[in-house]
């Protein structure tokens, strides 16, 4: 929270100094909208933001004598937390290119009681005909501009990269082809590690990313022609799970890293009355981007560190649109794990220890899909739309290699979400 304060400030700082200097040149345009989000669910799910942003079903859970599953309980919230307002910033041209700036925030963080201000965004912007430099939070290079048109405020999450992050970020265009650079800072979306030297239990923390020294990078070359877009890249990712263990009751420094790369391919076609856009990748340790595929622990070494392999899943995504006025949409996505490629090491009994978003939750999850048709209707400012969204999740018995063993214990577990959006845009 401290490092989003700072951010802020710094970015405020910058901006009031560049209007003392020349405030003819300074144009600052307030943004957003009050969005409301009415939704019905059939049994309970993972989800974050208050239960508006929905990622999966839990598993089953079976009470003493197996005649009731714990977790088939409807709900049912209405809430206008993720209502938003920005301010959009143009400046003078600094070093030969135009200057801008975006400062986000909506309601949408939770604090010990209630619901609080977040950070959305906040970067600075330099570009000219062929060239744009970012520095500052911003969207992830595989989510950003390119989101899916679903209603829902999980935007085709965990089947599509989901991630605001600090950065400084690069691209560069010659003609139709271009080329985009960027190192990135995990804040407020994290991997996940051990709680601590003596506690194997997964936490999310930023300081596993931080301890690795080097930050997330990413690269893709991009193509771009009228209404197409496509990109084909890779985000590589460093992280420390621990710093320290304890050996033989005496606790040591140890020196241990996890690399993980996913390469992805993604393509749209965005034009008027059609939206077309496709993204598949293979997720290596994306806890980070929302997505449920983590890391392993796969050795334990002499000197008391741990070796790790990337959890590995193919996770894509398709989403075609059609209309303005009236607009239809469906989505639909797709995730199978892979596990480690390699045996995972066994603490004893089967306790393998796998890292992942939503903690051991899911680290039995095989497969999961959802299928999300929606409607709605636009006028001027003004959207009322309805979305109906289907996730099934398959369960199973975790084997020696981070993958799903014996078919006889795979089942699914399916969820009915109904959601009903408000919004009114300024």
């Amino acid at each position: 929270m401290k490092r989003t304060v700072l951010i802020a400030t710094m970015l405020l700082a910058a901006l009031t100094s560049v209007q003392a200097q020349d405030t003819s040149k300074v144009r600052i345009k307030p943004y957003g909208f009050i969005r409301s989000y009415l939704n019905y669910d059939s049994r309970k799910t993972y989800s974050v933001v208050g239960g508006a942003y929905n990622l999966l079903p839990y598993d089953e859970l079976w009470n003493e004598d197996h005649t009731e599953d714990l977790n088939a309980v409807q709900q049912m919230s209405l809430q206008a937390l993720t209502s938003r307002f920005g301010l959009a910033i143009s400046g003078p041209r600094l070093f030969g290119m135009n200057s801008s700036a975006k400062l986000e925030s909506d309601f949408g963080g939770f604090g010990s009681t209630n619901t609080v201000l977040r950070l959305r965004l906040a970067h600075l912007k330099l570009t000219n005909d062929d060239d744009e430099i970012v520095v500052g939070q911003d969207w992830h290079p595989m989510s950003g501009s390119i989101l899916p048109d679903v209603l829902g405020m999980a935007t085709g999450s965990p089947f599509r990269p989901h991630s605001r992050a600090p950065q400084v970020r690069a691209t560069h265009y010659w003609h139709s082809v271009g080329v985009t650079a960027a190192f990135l800072w995990q804040l407020q979306y994290m991997s996940n590690g051990p709680a601590s030297a003596t506690d194997p239990t997964s936490t999310a923390s930023i300081q596993y990313s931080q301890n690795a020294l080097w930050p997330e990078t990413f690269g893709s070359a991009n193509f771009k022609h009228g209404p197409f877009f496509a990109q084909l890249g890779c985000d590589v990712q460093v992280l420390k799970p621990r710093t320290h263990a304890l050996i033989d009751g005496v606790t040591r420094k140890v020196d241990e890293h996890v690399l993980s790369a996913s390469p992805t391919i993604y393509a749209q076609y965005v034009g008027n009355p059609w939206s077309i856009k496709f993204r598949t990748l293979i997720a290596c340790n994306t806890s980070h981007l929302n997505q449920l595929v983590g890391y392993a622990v796969t050795g334990v070494n002499p000197d008391g560190s741990w070796s790790y392999s990337p959890m590995r899943a193919s996770v894509s995504y398709l989403n075609v649109a059609y209309g303005k006025k009236y607009r239809f949409n469906l989505f639909m996505g797709y995730m199978k794990n892979l596990g480690a490629g390699e045996e995972l090491y066994d603490f004893g009994s089967g306790d393998y220890r796998i890292y992942m978003k939503g903690g051991g939750n899911f680290t039995h999850l095989n497969s999961l899909y959802r299928i999300a048709p929606s409607v709605s209707w636009n006028m001027a400012a003004f959207t009322l739309g309805l979305e109906y969204e289907y996730t099934g999740a398959t369960y199973g018995d975790l084997g020696s290699r981070g993958t799903i063993v014996n078919n006889s214990a795979l089942h699914q577990v399916s969820s009915h979400r109904i959601c009903v959006l408000v919004k009114y845009v300024f």
